[in-house]
């Protein structure tokens, strides 16, 4: 399987802080890739410097054989990348439909004068941007909401919209940052559910930033564990979850594990 997103030997220096120190991966295509560890681990850090928000002190960024580094951050969502935050960014005066309309505006392809007459391109593109948003409304049963302001919506629900606007980008590669946090028992299942569909039916590869170890456990393929800025361990979650300075640094004791193992089975 080849490799959709390589990360060589990238490093973050702010100020005389190291926060993330020569780190290597690559995601393959078609996958499931998390990445778990403590917080201050230099997950969310290694997350801004694909996003181009940060500018990695030493290493190398490449998507699809293409080097990122030079690139402007809102030049990745055209090639590819979407994301989701930790902390929500949604429009929340506008409506569920028109969140997602604006994740597809990338695709428009239309100018000002097109836009402004109404012409056939604008009208073809109009439909192609609610055909995407509908099938993504579907895929994530948000069809009750399809009309409700976003500033009404229970906080779960926010996150499954934020979910759905990235998705509305047409993305390769998909970075969900701590897709679980604030949700219920109930609302997790169901992200494990729709990750494990945009997987297989969407054809989407997934780089994921987890805490919820049982989460991590049933959607990866593969778990990178990080501490204090550095890789710790890379396999299959049973891999890393079993390794002994993975234990130590994030996940507690051997009982824990094993308690995890239980609850993912």
């Amino acid at each position: 399987m080849s490799a959709l997103l390589e990360a060589r030997d990238l490093s973050v220096r702010f100020g005389g802080v190291l926060a993330v120190n020569k780190v290597s991966f690559d995601v393959r295509r078609g996958e499931v890739f998390t990445l778990i560890g403590p917080n201050g681990a230099g997950k969310t850090t290694v997350f801004n410097l694909i996003s181009r928000i940060y500018q990695p002190t030493t290493g190398t960024l490449s998507f699809e054989g293409q080097p990122l580094d030079a690139l402007a951050p809102h030049a990745i969502a055209a090639l590819g990348i979407a994301r989701t935050f930790q902390n929500i960014e949604l429009f929340e005066n506008a409506t569920v439909l028109q969140n997602l309309l604006i994740g597809h505006h990338i695709h428009r392809g239309t100018g000002f004068w097109s836009n402004l007459f109404f012409t056939p391109a604008t009208r073809r593109a109009e439909h192609a941007a609610r055909l995407r948003a509908e099938e993504v409304i579907d895929l994530l049963d948000l069809q009750h909401y399809r009309d409700t302001h976003v500033a009404g919506l229970p906080y779960g629900k926010r996150k499954v919209v934020e979910l759905a606007r990235a998705l509305c980008t047409g993305p390769k590669l998909l970075l969900l940052d701590e897709p679980s946090s604030g949700l219920n028992v109930e609302e997790t299942e169901d992200m494990a559910w729709w990750i494990q569909d945009i997987k297989s039916e969407l054809g989407i590869t997934v780089l994921m930033v987890e805490h919820d170890m049982t989460l991590v456990s049933r959607v990866s393929d593969r778990v990178l564990a990080m501490n204090q800025g550095e890789v710790l361990a890379l396999g299959t979650p049973a891999e890393v979850q079993s390794h002994a300075g993975v234990i130590e640094a994030y996940l507690g004791t051997i009982d824990d594990v094993s308690s995890l193992r239980r609850q993912a089975a």
